[in-house]
């Protein structure tokens, strides 16, 4: 189920939240039946926007970096999720090698990693991080905001297995979503590598999971008798853009133009009087990189160089060459008068719990996942820690199942994306990344002082 979460919304419930809350058992027996079916992600987080008529996905990350924005009451849901998650990868030795990104510098990244070392520590693992950098030769503390340390250990590769000194690990848990490539030192593996090496950013597309979750949006759609496009944004896909050399200029705004006028005849068939805009961004990628909103065709046409730079390349460099043109959908919620949006984190079939990005220089219909951005946890609304209250006297309708319905949707459709991908890449053929500058490195914990 969903944990009993706020948000920020107040007042009457809206017409989707009630036909959702409404058909609950039919939603969760119907989840319960998908479950059983697929192989679903280790962990996961989604976007979210509420435009009040629509609530919709707009992004699924199956490498999720905001551990450590959950509110610090999420940890017993996370560690019970942990232990689900874990008992179908590996139920006797039970040692997890966490690998995160090269992103030595960004400590709030790193309080993450720790964050999820805790989330596997608490769950009864045995869990050390190591480091895919050249430069950790050695076992390295890092020093956290938050006062905690962060041990980066050296991997060596023996045959076909990742080692640290002392330790043999039964599995290898990826935070690295390999935007620049699949290293050669984690292909051919006889451990479990999950979330698997082809649902990284070198193969993954988000056009590929929006077809995928196309599919789902329909089936659930039927169960509690709503239009699809209630819960799914429209979007299309442009294959052909160069914007360093300013190519596919008219391949872009043919494409704003499709998704605006379907956007505007949804408008029109629900009385909706808001004005449709559309998102575009690096169909493969993260961090808020390569995004641009878009009113008209007119606003792709013409990009001043500044505009061009800031779409050419997204995360580790990568030049960008596709781009998803998605529906904009308006968020209408606000954290201490400021633009926000719900993003909601789960662990195999659980949703573990939830925040809000926050951004005072957006307004309601721009991407907030930039520069100014804050982040706000989501609490319990109730003294219940259990995900179902809603046979406690007097329990208020749980707000925050709906989120919690959608971001499982998208979920799924992660799954129905991976599963197709399982049999369509041959992660052999993934390229190594190329030799590059290694990031530098942050001081570690024992001369942290003296700097």
């Amino acid at each position: 189920m969903v944990p009993h979460l706020t948000t920020s919304l107040t007042g009457p419930l809206l017409d989707l939240e009630k036909k959702i809350l409404g058909s609950m058992p039919a939603i969760e027996r119907w989840f319960r039946g998908q479950w059983i079916e697929k192989t679903l992600p280790f962990y996961s987080s989604v976007d979210l926007r509420n435009s009040g008529f629509k609530l919709a996905p707009v992004d699924t990350n199956l490498f999720p970096g905001g551990f450590n924005n959950l509110n610090p009451e999420f940890l017993p849901l996370c560690v019970y999720a942990a232990m689900s998650a874990v008992q179908k990868i590996c139920p006797d030795k039970q040692r997890f090698l966490l690998i995160p990104e090269n992103h030595t510098r960004n400590l709030f990244y790193l309080t993450n990693v720790a964050a999820i070392q805790k989330i596997l520590t608490r769950a009864r693992l045995d869990v050390r991080v190591g480091s895919l950098l050249p430069d950790i030769t050695a076992p390295t503390p890092l020093s956290l905001p938050d006062g905690s340390t962060l041990v980066l250990e050296p991997i060596k590769r023996v045959g076909n297995r990742l080692m640290l000194d002392g330790f043999d690990p039964c599995a290898i848990l990826l935070n690295n979503d390999l935007s620049a490539g699949v290293p050669d030192i984690l292909k051919n593996l006889q451990q479990p590598v999950v979330p698997p090496l082809y649902a990284g950013w070198t193969t993954r597309r988000k056009t590929l999971h929006f077809h995928a979750y196309d599919r789902v949006a329909e089936d659930f759609a039927k169960i509690i008798g709503i239009d699809p496009w209630f819960i799914n944004p429209v979007f299309s896909q442009c294959g052909k853009v160069n914007f360093g050399a300013n190519e596919g200029e008219e391949c872009l705004a043919a494409n704003v133009d499709a998704v605006l006028k379907e956007t505007q005849a949804k408008y029109d068939e629900y009385g909706i009087k808001e004005k449709p805009f559309v998102i575009v961004k690096a169909d493969a990628g993260t961090y808020g990189m390569g995004i641009l909103t878009a009113r008209s065709p007119d606003d792709v046409r013409g990009l001043n160089r500044k505009e061009r730079n800031k779409m050419a390349v997204v995360k580790e460099g990568l030049e960008v060459s596709e781009v998803i043109v998605q529906e904009g959908v308006h968020t209408f919620e606000s954290v201490n008068g400021a633009v926000a949006e719900p993003v909601v984190y789960m662990i195999d079939q659980f949703v573990v719990g939830g925040f809000y990005r926050v951004n005072t220089d957006r307004g309601v219909d721009e991407n907030l996942n930039s520069r100014g951005m804050s982040f706000v946890p989501l609490g319990f609304e109730t003294d219940c820690h259990t995900p179902d209250c809603a046979g406690m006297p007097d329990a208020p309708p749980n707000r925050f199942y709906t989120y919690g319905v959608v971001a499982r949707l998208a979920m799924l459709a992660a799954a129905k994306e991976l599963e197709q991908l399982s049999q369509t890449v041959d992660v052999d053929a993934i390229p190594a990344p190329q030799p590059a500058t290694p990031p530098t490195m942050i001081k570690p914990l024992a001369t942290a002082a003296a700097g």
